[in-house]
């Protein structure tokens, strides 16, 4: 059985807004159209969740979402530095159907942080 175009951007929507509501109790943020954080539309470019000046200073990154079944890791890495600002830390979450978020980092990164 195949999934839907519509199907499958549903599941990212849902990942996206999921992974925004998480980050916005964690820092005591809102979420929203115009919102300290807002999950980017399907089919724009750059990263996936939208922050406000306010929610940039809290979150040290830029966050790519896929919510897929068979990922390229590789070309997620790669869409998720190419869509981050210099100065900030790349991060992708990844899901499945069925599994929690993980988070994908560079060690360096996970280092400075620690």
């Amino acid at each position: 059985m195949t999934i839907s175009v519509n199907s499958r951007k549903q599941k990212a929507r849902n990942q996206q807004k999921q992974v925004a509501e998480l980050l916005a109790v964690k820092y005591n943020l809102t979420v929203g159209k115009d919102e300290d954080l807002q999950s980017r539309e399907m089919g724009q470019s750059g990263v996936d969740i939208r922050m406000s000046r306010d929610a940039r200073i809290k979150i040290p990154f830029d966050i790519e979402c896929k919510a897929q079944e068979k990922l390229n890791i590789w070309d997620s890495i790669k869409q998720c530095e190419n869509n981050t600002v210099e100065g900030r830390i790349s991060l992708l979450i990844i899901k499945r159907n069925r599994t929690d978020n993980y988070a994908v980092l560079k060690f360096e990164d996970l280092l400075k942080l620690l």
